[in-house]
């Protein structure tokens, strides 16, 4: 895939179980996906997400996804195509282990602004702080 991916934005994705996509890659169809439900997101964090999901693609192929669960938390996921023969699931695990150590304060950030913005959560933002 020598070309850029082609950007897209979407918007109201859901997973079928109630997850809420926010961006992904896809190289079968060099694409690139951002709900734009989350167009406020400041620029660097959407620049940086959709490098971070054509990056994955790129080296592993298949289909690259982060998602909001229910709760607010983040899930990085990747799919191939049953035909996919090049798709090396050990590789694509390996590497999410390592973008989510990595990418942790952004997924953290992500995590915060969805429960925040989207869930209508009281997000303390000095939880670990007592009153006197």
């Amino acid at each position: 895939m020598s070309e850029e991916m082609q950007r897209e934005k979407t918007g109201g994705e859901a997973a079928p179980d109630g997850r809420v996509v926010l961006c992904g890659a896809n190289s079968y169809e060099q694409k690139y996906y951002f709900n734009r439900d989350f167009e406020k997101l400041p620029p660097s964090i959407q620049d940086e997400l959709h490098i971070l999901c054509v990056l994955f693609t790129e080296e592993v192929g298949g289909i690259f996804t982060v998602l909001f669960e229910k709760d607010g938390g983040i899930s990085l996921e990747t799919t191939a195509a049953q035909e996919d023969y090049l798709y090396d699931e050990v590789s694509g695990a390996l590497l999410l282990g390592e973008v989510r150590r990595k990418r942790q304060e952004l997924f953290e950030a992500l995590s915060l602004y969805y429960r925040a913005a989207v869930l209508k959560e009281g997000v303390e933002l000095f939880s670990d702080r007592t009153d006197p």
